[in-house]
Order: structure tokens, then sequence, then C-alpha cells
């Protein structure tokens, strides 16, 4: 990276073992502010660079005055959590920063066992954080000198208001505060009055702006054939890396399990996996293991994943600020990208929002009926096997195991569960 006024070396070499060769728009405007001791507002599109704005001026500060328990990072989703430490971790490496990661979905003891060798840095989601607070015996924040709200405007949109106000009542009022946000709401507004003294807004976007280097198309589809038309244009988009995004949890597993059955390299990742699954997944997409992630909105924020080439609509958000955050995962530091959002008849009035809030027109992504439609058979073959795999699954998980029967007697077999007195009733006298 480029030197940075005030950032000592040994943190400039770890921007450059990052290849972060020079600072973003958004570092560029905090991190002298931030440097100074004074709060920040962060207002910046989604794959800005915001997570290296709070970092080095915290670790930098760390660097001054070591002490345990000094920077809590507060995030929306587990999966952002484990990426901020990794960076956290990645700019710390020359100065031997600690990190932990305390995150619903895991286990309570052993992250009690992480917070009793006290970190320097603690990244948590709000409500397990809370947990510990109330119920880890010896653990507490009164050392903290920093506090950062990530991606402030999701944390409160995931009615995480009560645990955040806990939190604030329990940290020491004597710190500084960071908080960053991709979009300045009511909610998020209330929270910089209660948590921020004398804070310095730093805007790098205009509002719900996406970035000049993705290309927008949609493409309008009966519903019926929605499916059609997303092999149809994988097929055209072969080599690329692609996340799909859906709106619920079956379909996300739906629609991946039917790409797989055609030969696709699709992966998985909602909210109904559990953690070491969901950590699994995007470490393989990561990896470029597989080259297409199904995702619901729980990978649509704040995750860094930088080769995404183009991000698919599948079913459009309902919540058109979440389409700025979606097709944030390309284009991302300057690369290009590419966003296609699939519009149904159902879709309309959801694509006119999402066209207004962005200020412009989607050109079509050109496609030609008569291919997609040729698809038509194996598609079908794919969906029914896909359905099956997703029956059979849901039936091993309520089946008991063999053997075994319960109060009402019920003999469980293969197909079907009868109660056994009713043989005894059907026998011939």
């Amino acid at each position: 990276m480029q030197p940075l006024e005030g950032i000592v070396d040994v943190l400039c070499e770890a921007c450059d073992r990052l290849k972060w060769e020079k600072p973003t728009k958004i570092q560029r405007e905090a991190l002298p502010i931030a440097l100074e001791g004074k709060d920040v507002i962060g207002l910046a599109e989604t794959g800005s660079g915001k997570t290296g704005a709070f970092a080095l001026p915290i670790l930098q500060a760390l660097l001054e005055t070591p002490r345990r328990l000094f920077a809590l990072i507060l995030t929306p989703t587990r999966e952002l959590a484990f990426q901020i430490s990794e960076q956290f971790e990645a700019l710390g490496s020359g100065i031997g920063v600690s990190c932990a990661v305390v995150v619903g979905g895991m286990d309570m003891v052993s992250q009690a066992l992480m917070l009793a060798k006290k970190p320097h840095v603690l990244i948590a989601t709000p409500g397990r954080l809370v947990d510990h607070l109330e119920n880890t015996k010896g653990f507490n924040l009164r050392s903290l000198k920093y506090l950062v709200m990530d991606e402030a405007d999701r944390i409160l949109n995931m009615d995480f208001e009560v645990e955040v106000n806990k939190i604030l009542k329990i940290v020491p009022k004597d710190r500084r505060t960071y908080l960053f946000s991709a979009t300045m709401t009511k909610k998020v507004q209330k929270l910089q009055r209660a948590s921020l003294r004398e804070p310095v807004r730093v805007e790098v976007s205009t509002k719900y702006q996406t970035v000049e280097k993705l290309q927008q198309f949609y493409i309008f589809i009966p519903a019926k054939h929605k499916d059609c038309y997303l092999v149809s244009v994988l097929n055209e988009l072969a080599g690329s890396s692609v996340m799909v995004f859906c709106g619920t949890c079956n379909n996300t597993q739906r629609v991946a399990l039917m790409l797989r059955n055609l030969g696709f390299s699709a992966i998985p990742l909602h909210g109904q996996m559990s953690q070491l699954k969901r950590l699994g997944a995007l470490n393989k997409f990561k990896a470029k293991g597989q080259n297409i992630l199904v995702a619901t909105d729980v990978a649509s924020r704040g995750l860094d994943i930088p080769h995404v080439d183009v991000v698919l609509n599948f079913d459009i958000p309902t919540h058109s600020k979440d389409y700025i955050h979606r097709v944030g995962r390309t284009a991302r530091a300057g690369r290009a990208g590419k966003s296609i959002t699939f519009v149904t008849q159902y879709d309309v009035e959801l694509f006119q929002r999402i066209e207004q809030l962005i200020g412009k027109r989607l050109p079509k992504f050109p496609t030609t009926e008569e291919e997609v439609m040729a698809l038509a058979e194996r598609v079908a073959e794919a969906q029914r096997y896909a359905k099956m795999e997703i029956t059979d699954s849901e039936e091993s998980r309520k089946r008991p195991p063999p053997g075994r029967f319960d109060n009402d007697k019920v003999e469980v077999s293969e197909t079907n569960a009868k109660p056994i007195g009713n043989k005894r009733k059907r026998k011939k006298k």
C-alpha cells in the first residue's frame, strides 16, 4: 500500500502482503480522522474496504498501548465475523495480535475458554455476546477502548436493538466508537445519537449507489420457466464464478441440488445449515473448489469473496436495499463485475422500485427463447431428482431408529406407520 500518513511501517508492510496497493476511498477519508482519536460514522457502498478503515487505527492504537480485550467489533452475521477476524489476524500478524470470534451456533463452553484467555480483539454477533456477558463468569468489557459496529443497518434490521442497547450500557463511556453502514436509516441515526460523541461523518457514496464498474442487466421471464433460464444463463457463463441468490432456504437447497444433477459444481449456503457446514461451503467457494454458490441473503452482506464474476438474482429481493448488497458481492475493490436479475410477471413492481432506488434503467440481458426451451426436458428431470433428494433427506430426519416404538405402539416400517393393534382386528375368526 502507498505509505499512509500516520500508519506505522509494520502495518503498511502487512497491507503490502495482502496486496492492498492503495487505500480505497473510505480508507482515505476515515483513516486520518480515526488516527486523530475521533469517533467516525462511515457510510460507504459495500465492497469499499471498510474493514481496513477501522482495523488499521485499532491495531495502531493497540501497538502504542497493548492491553487485553482492547476492541470489540459487532457484526450482524457469523460469516462476516469470521472474515473480519481473518483480516485482523492478517494485518496484525507482525505484532502478534490475538482475536476471538463469539457467534451463535457454536459451543458456548469452548467460547468461554477463549474469552478467559482475554484476546486483544473480540469479534461478535450481539445475541451471543450478551449471552456471555450475562452467563460467563469473570468475563467483562471494562478494559475496552474501541467499539466498532459494522453493517450497523443490518444489525438493527435483524432486531438486535435490545442486545445492542444492553452492550452499550455495559461498555465503558471512555472509548472510541466507529459506526459503519451501507445505508443511513432512522434506526442507525438513533443508534448514532446513543453511542457516538461528536462523530465525524465520512460518506463516499451517494444514497444507495451501486459500483461504477458493475454491469447490471435484467431478464423478463415467465415464472414457470425460471429454472430453464437459470441453466441457460449458467451455460453461457461457463468458467465464471457465480453467486445465485434465492429468497428462501428451501429454494436455495432445491436450486443447488437441481444444478448438481445437471453437472454444475454448485454449493448451497443458507441459515438452516450448521455453522461448520456454512463455513465449509464458503471456504470451498473461496478456494474455487466449487464455482457456483447458491445462497440466501445471509451471504449478501460484508463477505469478501474476491473472485465473484457474476451475481444472479434468481429470486428478486423483497427489500430494494438488499439488491445493493447482493450485487455488491461482485465488482469489489475496483474490479469489474456483472449482475443479472430475473424478473417474472409477479416481480414487476419490486423491479421498478429497485430501478427507482439506484436511479437508472437496466438493460435487458440477451437470451434466445428457443435455446432456453430446448433445455426444458433435462431441467424437468433434474427438478424431479432434486425433489426426491429433498423428500428423502426430510424423511430420514423424521424416521426414528429401527426397532424402536413410541408410546402409541406404532410400528414404523419403510413405507408407512400403522398401529400394531389393528393387525389383530383384521385377522379372520
